[in-house]
C-alpha cells in the first residue's frame, strides 16, 4: 500500500513538473530569470533566432513583413518543438531598398559585428545551438557567410542557418502569378495570415511590381544594383493576387519544416564534436597527416 501511496505522489509530481514546463513561455523577453534557466534546460540548449529586416513592401505591406511573417512561423513551430525564441531581429542586408522610406539598413562590419556578439550572449546564457531562421531574401548569402565564419576561431556554441523554406510542396495551391520575389502573391497571402490587419489590398494595385529589365548583361556576370535594375519601386509580383488559402497552406508548411529542422538538432551531437576537432587541427596545421 505504502509503495503505491509513494508512486502515485511520485506521478502527481511529475505531472505538476510537466505542466509547468509546458506553461514556460517560448518568448525569451517574457521569461523571468527564473524561468529563463529552466526554459533553456527544457529546449535542450536549443533557441531560435527569427532573422527579418525592416523595408518596403510594395504599397500594401507593413515594413516588417520579413520580421513579422518569420516570427510568425517560428512560433508555431516552438509550440510543436519547444525552443527559446530571441527578441525580435532586423539588423540584416538591405542595402538595395535604402531609397524607400522606413528601411533601416545598417553598414554591413555593423550587421555582422551585431550578429556575433548576439549569438555570443546567447551562447553566454545557456544557447549552445543557436538556430537562425531567414526570413528576407536580401541575408541569402549574408548568413551563409556568418556561419562559415564561425570557424575562424574556436567556440563552444554551433551556429545553424535555416534558409527560406522550400515551397514545392505537393498539394500547394496553384499560383496566378509568375513574378513573385518581393510583396506579391505568396508575401502578400502569407501575411494575409500572419497579421491580416496589416494589409492593405486596396493599394496593391496602386504600384506595378513588372520586371523592368533595365540591365542587358549575360548570366553570371553580377552587380549589386541588379535588384534596383528590375524593381526601383522595391516592389516584385502583383500582391493584389493574394489568397488565404495560399497564405495559410505556406505558413503550414514553413513551420512545418521548422519543427523538422529543430529536431534534427536536438538530436545533432556530431557538429560541435566535429567543430572542436577542427579548432584543434587549425590551431597545428603542420600536424595535419597529409
Amino acid at each position: 500500500m505504502r509503495r503505491m501511496f509513494v508512486g502515485l505522489v511520485v506521478a502527481v509530481m511529475f505531472a505538476f513538473t510537466l505542466a509547468g514546463q509546458q506553461k514556460l513561455s517560448t518568448h525569451w523577453e517574457e521569461l523571468t530569470a527564473a524561468d529563463f534557466v529552466a526554459a533553456v534546460h527544457q529546449s535542450d540548449g536549443v533557441c531560435v533566432l527569427p532573422f527579418g529586416i525592416i523595408e518596403k513592401h510594395g504599397p500594401h505591406l507593413p515594413l516588417g513583413t520579413d520580421l513579422l511573417d518569420v516570427r510568425f512561423a517560428v512560433f508555431n513551430a516552438v509550440r510543436e518543438e519547444y525552443a527559446v525564441v530571441f527578441p525580435e531581429y532586423f539588423a540584416g542586408q538591405i542595402f538595395e531598398a535604402r531609397q524607400e522610406p522606413g528601411t533601416v539598413a545598417y553598414s554591413l562590419e555593423l550587421q555582422l559585428k551585431l550578429l556575433d556578439e548576439t549569438v555570443r550572449e546567447m551562447s553566454r546564457n545557456g544557447c549552445k545551438k543557436i538556430v537562425i531562421v531567414n526570413g528576407h531574401g536580401g541575408n541569402n548569402s549574408l548568413l551563409p557567410l556568418f556561419a562559415q565564419a564561425q570557424l575562424a576561431s574556436q567556440r563552444d556554441y554551433v551556429v545553424y542557418v535555416f534558409g527560406l523554406p522550400n515551397m514545392d510542396v505537393p498539394g500547394r495551391p496553384k499560383m496566378k502569378t509568375t513574378n513573385d520575389m518581393h510583396a506579391g502573391e505568396s508575401e502578400t497571402s502569407d501575411m494575409l495570415i500572419a497579421r491580416p490587419d496589416l494589409v492593405h489590398m486596396e493599394r496593391a494595385g496602386q504600384e506595378s511590381g513588372a520586371d523592368q529589365s533595365r540591365l542587358a548583361l549575360p548570366g553570371g556576370v553580377y552587380t549589386g544594383i541588379w535588384w534596383y535594375a528590375k524593381f526601383p519601386d522595391h516592389y516584385s509580383g502583383v500582391g493584389a493576387a493574394a489568397t488565404k488559402e495560399l497564405g495559410e497552406f505556406d505558413q503550414k508548411a514553413w513551420s512545418a519544416q521548422i519543427v523538422e529542422a529543430l529536431r534534427a538538432i536536438k538530436a545533432d551531437t556530431m557538429s560541435l564534436k566535429l567543430q572542436n576537432e577542427f579548432y584543434e587541427k587549425a590551431g597545428h596545421p603542420l600536424d595535419t597527416k597529409q
